[in-house]
């Protein structure tokens, strides 16, 4: 599952979508936000994306549920703030390429 955010914020991601559904047990991250200090860097930590955002991409808790056991089974099921988050530690920036002129 590849997940694609554009909100950050002191390492937890606020506004993201699903970009492609396939193997949710595998999720991988892709930042396409304004990233300040301190928003996702060595001070943040990884990244944190709240389980009922993960939840709602997948589409049910029964679908999440194997995926979720697997993820806290590799230590990366986080709490922040009194909520379960999946820990990003590696992440991928997106970033917009400048258009071509046609014919180059």
């Amino acid at each position: 599952m590849r997940i694609r955010a554009c909100s950050v914020f002191e390492g937890v991601v606020y506004h993201c979508w699903c970009i492609d559904p396939t193997n949710p047990c595998r999720p991988t991250l892709e930042v396409d936000a304004v990233l300040r200090v301190g928003d996702a860097d060595a001070t943040a930590g990884p990244l944190l994306l709240t389980v009922a955002d993960y939840i709602a991409m997948v589409g049910s808790v029964e679908r999440a549920r194997p995926c979720l056991e697997e993820l806290r089974a590799r230590n990366r099921i986080v709490e922040r703030l009194g909520a379960a988050h999946i820990s990003f530690p590696t992440w991928t920036r997106v970033v917009d390429l400048p258009p071509t002129a046609e014919g180059s």
